[in-house]
């Protein structure tokens, strides 16, 4: 299992707008893809920076939800564009990470 921590900047004064669109359309279509959804932050330092985490069970895991959730009409006509509208795809950061034997979030 491994986690993917995802930083996100959005576009200034954009946030709340952001917010609502991560909750209410991205957060539950992926999930009713696949997608294991764990939590999502605004950054206390950076007003500007969205920050969430997925996990997955294995490598080949992912690569099958990224094809369902990328590849998928929804995504590519609808969401995707409506996000690119509100944050900085080129600036967005992705670490993967795996919990340690004693983490909670095991």
């Amino acid at each position: 299992m491994f986690f993917e921590l995802r930083f996100y900047p959005v576009k200034p004064g954009r946030m709340d707008e952001w917010v609502d669109r991560m909750e209410t359309v991205v957060i539950p279509f992926q999930v009713f893809k696949g997608m294991t959804f764990v939590a999502s932050f605004v950054s206390l330092d950076n007003p500007d920076e969205y920050i969430w985490i997925r996990r997955f069970e294995s490598e080949e895991q992912k690569e099958a939800l990224y094809k369902a959730v990328y590849d998928s009409p929804e995504w590519k006509e609808t969401i995707g564009l409506k996000n690119g509208e509100m944050i900085d795809r080129e600036k967005i950061r992705v670490i993967r990470m795996a919990a340690t034997p004693k983490s909670v979030i095991r």
